[in-house]
């Protein structure tokens, strides 16, 4: 089975360091003080917990935000009753960027496999209320306060996509959800979370406020040049 995959997200790091003790000595966390320290990570695969790596299946999905962050509801509408499979909540810097990789993973997948089979779009004469959806779709308890990520791997196989989100912390990155979708689901995953992304940035627009950007690469340093004002070569 051929894969494809990318993967993006946050380096994972706390606040600026300020617990290292005076002379450059360890902290003792027995001392009952605190400390913070600066870490990043490497780029290293995550560790998928074994509850983890069997993933959900999912036929579409829900999107909530607000200024703070999004969640993501994945359902499983093929049988009844039907299922709330995945609640994942990210960001929206984070969940910008999934989006993104969303729509390159789909680029390649067409370039490789042509364009996936369109699903017949739901009727437009009336759209349910959130209420009414979730009184369709039944939330479990551990659900309810869903998967945190700030990062995910997107990767697709000739008939279906994964999306692993992952938790950047210290001392291992680990999946924390996977889910699988069909690719046939894709494209209209991706206009739905493209539309929530841009209701999102409309309404911080509307209310004076910039929407988090991705960081941006520090700029390229300028190189050195001698004493006499020349460039080096």
């Amino acid at each position: 089975m051929s894969m494809d995959s990318n993967h993006f997200g946050g380096s994972g790091f706390t606040n600026p360091p300020g617990g290292q003790p005076p002379g450059g000595g360890q902290p003792n966390p027995g001392s009952g003080g605190t400390f913070s320290q600066e870490y990043r990570h490497q780029p290293v695969s995550a560790r998928v917990p074994e509850k983890i790596a069997r993933g959900v299946m999912s036929t579409g999905c829900l999107v909530l935000d607000s200024p703070n962050e999004f969640l993501i509801d994945f359902m499983q509408g093929l049988t009844r009753p039907f299922n709330v499979a995945a609640r994942v909540v990210m960001t929206p810097m984070v969940m910008e960027q999934f989006v993104a990789a969303l729509r390159e993973n789909l680029q390649r997948y067409e370039t490789r496999f042509g364009p996936p089979k369109e699903m017949p779009k739901p009727p437009q004469d009336r759209r349910p209320t959130l209420q009414e959806i979730y009184e369709e779709f039944k939330l479990p308890d551990e659900l309810l306060s869903g998967t945190y990520a700030n990062a995910v791997m997107v990767g697709h196989s000739p008939s279906e996509f994964f999306f692993d989100f992952i938790t950047n912390f210290y001392p291992t990155s680990a999946v924390s959800c996977r889910v699988f979708m069909s690719a046939s689901q894709l494209p209209r995953t991706l206009e739905t979370l493209s539309m929530a992304v841009e209701r999102y940035k409309q309404r911080m627009a509307s209310l004076g406020q910039q929407p988090p950007r991705p960081p941006q690469a520090p700029p390229p340093e300028k190189p050195a040049e001698p004493e006499g004002g020349e460039p080096l070569p």
